[in-house]
């Protein structure tokens, strides 16, 4: 966060032939972390700045929350690599989609299975929803924000294809009518999703849920999970054969 620091030091200036001594106050920008204490997964805080000795603590967090996700989740997760590589090896795409942080995470997922993740091997078939203003903004503005994702679905998706959509509340509209879609065109869905999965996670073929309402918290899990899936397609699909 970028924040001003102000100093202050004594001076003599003179005034009408006096000199007289002042204090100047300085002014100047400095780049200052801010961390700030969770009262609860609530989402509410403390609006007080932590000490750094006491940033640990999120890290035991994060900790918690996904040794509790995978627990949950494992044997969906390992459905969901062993689809989602079956569908590549077989010429189908996957489109990842989300917004804000998780638009970002859409994209750096993508990237990863288009380009490499752990080694060289050849392209896989990965596109993200997010990238295109022009798409986004005409659909936005002819027809409605809710139908960025939906719409895009509708012009490049196939049967058989994967759509992989992101929100941490679950409850993201566009997210949910395009899984929504996804589904009944033949698309198989999954959502990396929040809280208790919204209505997002009743048009997921593999809804994996991060069981949290703080934000950070849940995009942190969602990077884990989104690299687990990225290194083990990778293994499957190119390991002695790309």
């Amino acid at each position: 966060m970028l924040g001003i620091i102000h100093t202050e030091t004594e001076d003599f200036r003179t005034y009408a032939g006096k000199k007289k001594k002042i204090t100047v106050r300085h002014s100047k920008q400095a780049l200052v972390k801010q961390y700030y204490c969770s009262k609860k997964y609530s989402g509410q805080y403390s609006g007080k700045l932590m000490e750094l000795k006491n940033v640990p603590h999120l890290l035991d967090e994060v900790k918690t929350l996904a040794a509790a996700f995978f627990i949950e989740h494992e044997p969906l997760l390992k459905q969901l690599i062993t689809t989602s590589s079956r569908a590549l090896e077989q010429g189908h795409t996957l489109f990842f989609f989300g917004n804000g942080g998780s638009a970002s995470q859409a994209q750096h997922l993508a990237a990863e299975l288009v380009n490499r993740f752990l080694f060289n091997r050849k392209p896989l078939a990965a596109i993200a929803l997010t990238c295109d203003s022009s798409v986004l903004t005409s659909i936005a503005n002819d027809f409605d924000f809710r139908d960025i994702f939906r719409r895009q679905l509708q012009a490049l998706g196939k049967p058989g294809d994967m759509a992989i959509g992101l929100s941490t509340s679950g409850a993201s509209e566009n997210i949910s009518l395009a899984l929504e879609y996804a589904g009944k065109a033949g698309l198989i869905t999954a959502g990396f999703l929040g809280n208790d999965g919204g209505s997002c996670k009743n048009h997921c073929d593999f809804p994996l849920t991060v069981r949290s309402s703080n934000t950070p918290r849940i995009q942190e899990v969602h990077l884990l999970l989104g690299h687990i899936l990225c290194e083990q397609i990778e293994r499957e699909v190119c390991t002695g054969s790309c």
